[in-house]
């Protein structure tokens, strides 16, 4: 059975003296003094089920670790040296004196694989939640909450469609050389895709790339290689095309080259897709990371993360996700009220963003009782009227035009004034400037009735400071921000939400120190 880690819950002289000198760091202080609070018998149980490994080293001591590890942001060779080189991780990890690292770099790989396997990340965060629900931190039962999110650049190298095309091959012809046990530069050789060999796909395919026609010719010259390619394979390794790892990097190969080109309408063969795939595989390293936008000008390459966070305390992260980057900000939401749920918390007011409108979690919690805070979509300003100068009335189901024209209504679906109507209104300058065969129309929201509310809500006092309070997701969601960065640890959405979990449960734990401090 794998090690029980007991270490002492009061201060040695030693430790006291080191503590004083981590004022400016007090990660190393609340790790110190919550340790045998966040690692108990019940969650040891735990790591230890999912830890099968038989050696000296107790998975609590690696979780905490791994903690460390995201509250300062080292990798993995570090941590293994600062158990042995500073005095600060020695004490809270209860190693003080020792010369030697308390374990090995593939250790903490190892024991990582396993908390992300059996779910164990969320278990260690939720446990920062729970012992600030002991501390009254966290109301534990309704809550007023928040979410939000923030761009994490992805960890993967993007790619062009060359490149993509290019590299996918060259996984093929690695894995098949491995198959017929020659050198990788023979089998590409022979294949027909010397392409592959040459030091970059560009630059094996040997052309001017200032010439127009050069995009054209190069992917026709690349697709050809890797039709023979796939030719050669189907005379010298048809029974491993239909088994793993060649069927599935083939068929890679394949959906690149669907995602990425078309036919060309003005002749034979390909061209490079006009416009962006639906959920375009950006990366061959990170199959996950896709393009996102923070607005319409600002572009970023791989995921979101998103956060809950409970407004009646100073910052308490209750719920995390992580998503693709093209993923909208409404499609976390799911996620998070599952996460806050499992908690035995509910949520009786939340405050979001206009990202997460229109989500059917959030809709449907809405329509059994729950308040919704969000800013309303902007209305436009141009020279003709909007729709706030309309009178929509919601009970009667009617639109009443500047002009007092009223018309019936249908949610979902827009209004049409007649154009006859239109066409001898006095004001169909202010309002509309298509031809007079056609009169005004207005889109009618299917939610319409909920948006006008919070427009009217955002004209009062009380209501815009209402939406202020919101601010504090956006501080917490900084937090983070500043301690993970923008760029991703790791490659994938599994292992960018471990690593965002980590985060949150550092940032739990400084909220759990905060409270103890102002109670002392």
């Amino acid at each position: 059975m794998v090690a029980l880690w007991n270490p002492p819950v009061e201060l040695s002289s030693r430790e006291q003296k080191i503590l004083k000198r981590c004022a400016k760091r007090r990660v190393f202080v609340f790790l110190r003094e919550l340790r045998h609070r966040i690692f108990d018998d019940e969650m040891q149980a735990k790591l230890r089920a999912a830890y099968d490994r038989e050696d000296r080293v107790p998975p609590a001591q690696l979780a905490l670790a791994s903690l460390l590890q995201a509250a300062l942001g080292v990798p993995d060779h570090e941590v293994v040296e600062l158990t042995a080189m500073d005095l600060r991780w020695q004490m809270v990890l209860d190693c003080l004196g020792t010369e030697e690292p308390i374990f090995a770099q593939g250790t903490l790989f190892y024991f990582r694989q396993r908390l992300i396997e059996h779910e164990l990340d969320r278990e260690l965060f939720d446990k920062t939640v729970r012992l600030a629900r002991e501390t009254g931190g966290f109301s534990g039962t309704h809550l007023r909450a928040a979410f939000d999110a923030s761009p994490l650049w992805g960890a993967g190298r993007v790619e062009d469609t060359f490149n993509l095309i290019g590299r996918a091959a060259k996984q093929v012809v690695r894995t098949a050389a491995e198959q017929v046990e020659k050198p990788f530069a023979e089998v590409a050789k022979e294949a027909g895709i010397p392409v592959v060999a040459a030091t970059s796909i560009k630059m094996g395919l040997d052309l001017d790339w200032d010439d127009p026609k050069a995009k054209k010719l190069g992917l026709e010259k690349l697709l050809a290689q890797v039709r023979a390619l796939g030719d050669w394979l189907q005379r010298q390794l048809a029974e491993q095309l239909g088994a793993p790892p060649l069927k599935e990097q083939w068929e890679l190969l394949e959906k690149l080259i669907a995602q990425d080109t078309e036919p060309d309408p003005d002749g034979e063969g390909r061209r490079i897709t006009k416009g962006v795939a639906k959920d375009r595989r950006i990366s061959i390293s990170d199959a996950d990371m896709r393009h996102g936008r923070k607005s319409k000008k600002q572009r970023f390459d791989g995921f979101k993360r998103h956060i809950a966070v409970d407004l009646d305390s100073p910052g308490l992260v209750c719920a995390v996700t992580v998503t693709p980057a093209n993923a909208p900000e409404r499609v976390a939401a799911t996620e998070l009220f599952a996460d806050v749920e499992r908690l035995g918390a509910q949520v009786s007011h939340l405050y979001i963003d206009r990202g997460y409108l229109d989500d059917e979690a959030i809709e449907a919690r809405r329509e059994a009782g729950m308040q919704v805070s969000c800013k309303p979509f902007p209305l436009p300003n141009g020279a003709f009227f909007s729709k706030r100068d309309f009178t929509i009335d919601p009970e009667a189901a009617t639109v009443r035009c500047p002009n007092d024209v009223v018309m019936p209504i249908e949610f979902g679906h827009a209004v049409h004034f007649p154009a006859a109507i239109c066409s001898a209104c006095p004001k169909r300058e202010l309002c509309t400037e298509a031809k007079t065969a056609r009169g005004r129309s207005l889109t009618i929201h299917a939610n319409e009735p909920f948006f006008l509310e919070l427009r009217t809500r955002a004209k009062t006092p009380e209501g815009r400071a209402d939406l202020r309070k919101r601010v504090a997701v956006e501080h917490a969601l900084a937090r983070i921000g500043i301690r993970q960065g923008d760029c991703a640890r790791y490659r994938g959405t599994r292992k960018n939400l471990f690593d965002l979990r980590r985060h949150g449960a550092i940032t739990n734990l400084a909220v759990i120190d905060g409270l103890a401090r102002a109670a002392a």
